[in-house]
């Protein structure tokens, strides 16, 4: 098998031609140590090519300087693991800046081939390519493509088959013959391989090849004299200097106009447009992604009745206990409003009540009990097993057409510039422009959200983004801050609507205060320079479109599947089982005597100081249980409240019912909204979390951080609103005026050091 592995710069339409050449071979995971996404597949095109191609998509770098662990990455493989063949895949609109990485990967002794892509986006620009002229130059096969288009495919993989065959040494373009001469001689000696590369390398004082070679390094930097400090500046330019003047002879236009992409990003890069228009976009995705009420318009009056009862009734259970279900009620619309695209699709889906994971579920049920199964294995298999594997697979088309709406955006080239707009806020806080998405995808789900932070600089930058992302209210959670908000409405008097804005916002302000917090001190680091290429703007390929998003929809489902399958098992048998009448057995799920019960009264006392613990007069364990069983899923919260209620007040009754019953104050209300708002997401985001962060210490230290913030923050809650708010309002007060004071201090000290450093 032949071996091929893609190199380019971000934005290039590397991805889009792996997705070309590999189709559904492709396979993704995480590269061995890293979060950086790994993705690799088998190339079965043309039958006159005999060898099979294995194409390895290397992570979209600008260098091979040790600067992020994609550059490590791409420049340890191609070192390490000698594919056959690299593909250097440049942007056509963007000759010169992308051709900057190729003049590096020439230097390694490895056979190259060119692909020049986008080459229609070329040509819509009234330009051409002289691929002649750069083929001399470089001494390379150098070819058109273009992914989007699948053009040129099959005559690239020729040229690879051609190219796999031969033996190829490493050559420079840089015009300093008397360093590399002497470098090149030094590591040729010793017998390294790609010894043009590491001598290249040393000329730059790069930091890992110092580390790798350190006796060989040394001597370079011996050789140079005075000039080793200024010699990585001076390669850089000579690179440019040799790029400038070659691009130029090669490149030709008939158009003296701005391209259409130029006049696009007068508007969407614009200083006051960029924002709102931004904005909008994100508005609009989410809206129908996630809304229940399409363009508002049963906001505005427009009332549909019931709405859509389904075509399907199931009647479940034996003798006298048959309970009806109509799968797919409220498909299309509901007396709520008409459903977004993402809403039909999760209806669609279901969970173990609805939609067609409804009926396999509720099926499933059905001949349990007709085949006389006892209780417990109906309600292991049919509240344990298949309500965890619903619960995660009924959200997977409304992620799916979340990713496909993001990575339009990404694709079209959008996304590059939604992240150069902000890069100018968000830098300020610590992190980079990009960052802004994962964390705005919050709103949605947090899954998505968190699989998207792989597309960050650092592994610190990572951690903070995973971080703050529960803190923006997700769709699971928005159920839940209704039914309180409702609550606090009947208790306080205060309006609903409010009610709800304000913890959105107390989410998005604990957001940013966290992650300039961690900026300054656990995850303290320079934050890394943000360098994007704003790509021409194009049309996607669907093709192309496809494959990502089911790579991501897979990878999803792989991650948060087994964990949440096993949690909610768990969280069944605690609820499920206990002591009845002095004996260990089945109990009505999550009623007084289960073990959940026992859990949820021994943990009722911790939240004490969050107002909704022993004080209250009856129930006080019923926070408790809810609080914990929404670590699993936010909609268990809602669910457990409003069977805990009729559990606990009577039949029928619903969760205001307990609010008064157990005589829970506005403040402690508030506070247990807080905290549950805040606190660990759910068991889907907690495996996606293990997924992206770097070791387990870092996942347990996320987990303690979610833990903490909330009850914190609950705490002070229930005390402001509650007791002492006015004391409470000076306490934090200091207490911010202490983190700033300790903040600026240790800027100070730092910039000392630096100064020290410097001199």
């Amino acid at each position: 098998m032949i071996k091929v592995a893609l190199a380019g710069n971000p934005n290039c339409g590397k991805t889009t031609l792996f997705n070309a050449l590999t189709g559904s071979t492709a396979y993704v995971g995480n590269w061995p140590g890293v979060t950086v996404e790994k993705r690799s597949g088998v190339y079965r095109g043309k039958k006159s090519i005999d060898e099979e191609i294995e194409i390895i998509d290397l992570p979209g770098i600008y260098s091979l300087s040790p600067f992020t662990p994609e550059e490590i990455i791409s420049r340890n493989y191609i070192i390490n693991e000698k594919p056959d063949v690299v593909i250097s895949v440049v942007d056509g609109t963007n000759l010169e800046r992308n051709l900057y990485l190729t003049t590096q990967v020439l230097e390694m002794d490895v056979p190259v081939i060119i692909a020049i892509n986008m080459i229609d986006a070329v040509k819509e620009k009234h330009e051409s390519i002289d691929f002649e002229i750069l083929e001399k130059e470089l001494g390379v096969p150098v070819l058109p493509v273009s992914a989007l288009k699948n053009e040129g495919l099959g005559e690239l993989m020729k040229a690879v088959a051609k190219e796999a065959k031969a033996r190829r040494n490493g050559k420079t373009f840089i015009d300093m013959e008397k360093e590399i001469d002497v470098a090149f001689g030094l590591y040729k000696n010793e017998g390294k391989e790609n010894a043009l590369f590491h001598a290249m390398k040393a000329l730059e004082n790069d930091s890992l090849e110092k580390e790798e070679n350190p006796d060989l390094y040394q001597k370079v930097q011996d050789s140079m004299g005075e000039n080793k400090s200024n010699c990585a500046h001076e390669i850089d330019e000579k690179r440019y200097s040799f790029l400038s003047p070659l691009c130029q002879r090669a490149k030709a236009s008939k158009n003296k106009k701005r391209s259409l992409s130029d006049r696009i990003d007068k508007v969407l890069t614009h200083r006051w447009w960029a924002l709102p228009i931004m904005a909008l976009v994100l508005f609009a995705i989410f809206h129908l992604v996630f809304a229940s009420d399409l363009f508002y318009l049963n906001a505005f009056g427009v009332n549909f009745g019931e709405g859509y009862q389904g075509f399907i009734e199931l009647n479940v259970g034996l003798g006298s206990e048959i309970e009806t279900y109509r799968p797919f009620a409220g498909l299309f619309w509901s007396d709520g409003g008409i459903n977004s695209p993402g809403e039909i699709l999760h209806v669609l889906a279901g969970d173990n009540e609805t939609g067609i994971l409804g009926c396999a579920c509720l099926g499933i049920k059905q001949l349990l009990l007709i085949w006389g199964a006892p209780e417990w294995v109906v309600g292991f298999f049919y509240d344990g097993v298949l309500s965890g594997v619903a619960a995660v697979l009924g959200f997977v088309p409304q992620i799916m057409l979340l990713f496909f709406f993001f990575s339009l955006m990404e694709d079209s080239g959008y996304m590059a510039r939604i992240s150069f707009v902000l890069d100018r806020i968000f830098h300020r806080l610590g992190v980079s422009g990009r960052a802004f998405l994962p964390m705005i995808m919050g709103f949605g789900c947090g899954v998505p959200a968190m699989m998207n932070t792989r597309t960050l600089g650092s592994d610190k930058e990572r951690t903070k983004t995973i971080r703050v992302i529960p803190f923006f209210t997700c769709g699971a959670k928005a159920e839940f801050l209704v039914t309180v908000a409702a609550a606090v409405a009947g208790v306080a008097s205060f309006d609903a609507g409010a009610f709800t804005f304000l913890i959105y916002l107390l989410g998005v302000l604990v957001a940013f205060f966290s992650v300039v917090i961690m900026s300054k001190t656990s995850q303290r680091e320079k934050t890394p320079p943000f360098i994007i290429e704003l790509p021409s703007y194009h049309r996607p390929s669907l093709r192309s479109l496809l494959i990502h998003v089911w790579d991501r929809g897979k990878h999803f489902i792989e991650k948060a599947f087994t964990i949440i399958l096993f949690s909610t098992v768990i969280i069944w048998f605690l609820a499920s089982f206990g002591w009845a009448g002095g004996q260990f057995g089945m109990v009505e799920s999550g009623a007084e005597g289960s073990i959940l019960y026992y859990i949820g009264t021994g943990l009722s006392y911790l939240f004490y100081p969050l107002g909704f613990g022993p004080q209250l007069a009856h129930g006080s364990w019923a926070f408790a249980v809810a609080s914990i069983q929404g670590i699993v899923a936010k909609e268990n919260v809602t669910a457990s409240l409003e069977t805990l209620s009729a559990n606990i007040v009577g039949p029928g009754a619903s969760f205001e019912d307990l609010v008064s019953y157990s005589g829970i104050s506005v403040g402690g209300l508030t506070a247990f909204t807080v905290f549950n708002m805040l606190t660990i997401p759910c068991f889907a985001s907690i495996g996606t979390a293990k997924a992206e962060l770097k070791d387990r210490k870092t996942l347990w230290s996320t987990i303690a951080f979610w833990l903490i913030t909330s009850y914190v923050l609950g705490s002070l809650t229930f005390l402001m609103i509650e007791f002492i708010w006015p004391i409470a309002v000076v306490v934090v007060s200091l207490l911010l005026c202490g983190i700033g004071i300790y903040l600026y201090d240790r800027n100070m000290k730092e910039k000392e050091i630096e100064k020290e450093e410097v001199y």
